[in-house]
């Protein structure tokens, strides 16, 4: 074994997709997930166990040879199942010694996407991103999918993507409309108004939503009519509400096959980040949530 890790039965493709497997539900959710997009993108699924380095010792010899042999199997089983789920499926499996999160963006980085598990918190609190899948997110250049754990079912709901119609991101749009194309499904556009705090007495909110609704509805019709065009079997309807972005997206997505939302990649003197929306989203959505980046 080598810095770079253990690498079993190579056999997929460099524009695949990634998943990170640890044994967890909700990881398995995630490979039941990514195979069944693998097959509608008619590419493959390189599935990814990455553990923490551990010091060169002879003491830790046999505990390294106990945790290699356990990856090998839930890698091997993993992607037995996945075979058998979509037949003729490529899979690949890989070990990486050089920690979770650079492993992960690393491997997203050389892929198409990438698929993590997201485990639910409590039945009223919402799910658990953690902080693995919160650094990778913040800083890979790739889309990274969360995906609860679902037993595999996948509904055939809409796909559900948020706009900004004043500073719209034509990748987010890109890749809602795509993965709508694929699936044949509808797409939903939502752009949330926040009115300002003030707004919120009783006089005064409905004669502002009678002057703001409007002209953002034509913004957003704006927005989505290229994309309209170009994606003429995609059904497509546009939705402005007034309150937090965050929990409209989520109140939109229920029932939805994915939720697609945007990140900027822009760095920040804390780090990088993945902004208010996308965290209430990731962690409160039961939908698999999409997080796309974008300038």
């Amino acid at each position: 074994m080598n810095d770079e890790g253990i690498v079993v039965g190579i056999d997929g493709s460099d524009e695949g997709i990634v998943v990170g497997i640890d044994g967890s539900d909700e990881a398995e959710a995630a490979a039941l997930w990514a195979a069944d997009e693998a097959s509608l993108r008619g590419t493959g699924v390189r599935l990814l166990h990455a553990r923490q380095p551990w010091p060169d010792s002879v003491s830790r010899v046999t505990a390294l040879e106990t945790e290699d042999s356990w990856a090998e199997e839930l890698l091997t089983s993993t992607a037995a199942g996945l075979r058998e789920r979509r037949p003729g499926l490529s899979v690949s499996t890989r070990i990486a010694t050089t920690g979770p999160v650079p492993a992960l963006v690393e491997a997203a980085e050389a892929g198409a996407l990438l698929v993590l598990g997201s485990r639910a918190l409590s039945g009223t609190a919402g799910y658990l991103v953690g902080s693995v899948g919160l650094a990778v997110a913040g800083v890979v250049e790739r889309p990274v999918v969360l995906v609860r754990a679902t037993g595999g079912v996948t509904p055939e709901g809409p796909v559900v993507v948020g706009v900004d119609a004043r500073q719209p991101a034509d990748a987010v749009l890109a890749f809602a409309f795509e993965e709508a194309a694929r699936r044949g499904s509808a797409l939903t556009a939502v752009y949330a108004q926040q009115l300002p705090f003030y707004a919120w007495g009783p006089a005064m909110v409905p004669d502002l939503r009678l002057s703001v609704q409007p002209q953002v509805e034509r913004a957003l019709e704006d927005t989505l009519e290229p994309w309209c065009a170009k994606y003429p079997e995609v059904a497509t309807t546009a939705s402005v509400v007034i309150g937090s972005a965050g929990l409209e997206l989520v109140r939109a997505a229920a029932g939805a096959d994915l939720l697609v939302v945007g990140r900027r990649t822009r760095r920040s003197a804390m780090g990088a980040h993945i902004g208010g929306v996308a965290h209430a989203v990731l962690h409160h959505s039961r939908a698999p949530v999409a997080l796309v980046p974008h300038t």
